[in-house]
């Protein structure tokens, strides 16, 4: 077995409104997220959970990573193959479930990657290597949900 990685990450509630918890109105949700060395990422719970509409939260959070690191291993992926991309964007979406319980869950997503070639030769080796990136995904591989792909290809001229 390879390494294990460490990382370390501060969060921290600020949305304590002078009273606490004492009702579930009486606090925001917002919190901060620091890493060392990085900018301060302000947070909140999605909207429908009482959250602030204009910071990120732990769903978005969820799906940009998974977005992302698929990404991070396509790009390497064509790069080995001798597949040039010249841009790459993804309009990533995602189901979460809300159980009767209370709490929730993912139960899909599916990334929309845009992707832009220089070789058309080597449109459909571009095409399978998304089932490739999607194994070796670091964040795939922990989701327990199903990750879809539906890639569209501009060829340059």
């Amino acid at each position: 077995m390879k390494r294990l990685h460490t990382y370390k990450t501060q969060v921290e509630w600020t949305g304590n409104k002078g009273v606490g918890t004492l009702t579930a109105a009486a606090y925001e949700r917002s919190h901060s997220v620091s890493i060392e060395g990085k900018p301060l990422l302000l947070c909140s719970s999605d909207a429908p959970f009482r959250g602030d509409v204009s910071k990120h939260n732990p769903e978005d959070f969820l799906l940009s990573a998974l977005s992302s690191c698929h990404m991070l291993w396509y790009l390497h992926l064509c790069a080995d193959a001798g597949i040039v991309v010249s841009a790459y964007i993804d309009h990533a979406t995602a189901k979460m479930q809300e159980h009767e319980s209370g709490g929730g869950s993912f139960v899909e997503a599916t990334l929309h990657p845009t992707i832009t070639l220089k070789n058309a030769e080597k449109i459909e080796l571009a095409k399978q290597l998304h089932e490739q990136a999607n194994k070796k995904c670091f964040i795939a591989n922990s989701c327990n949900f199903p990750v879809k792909h539906e890639a569209s290809y501009i060829v340059e001229p």
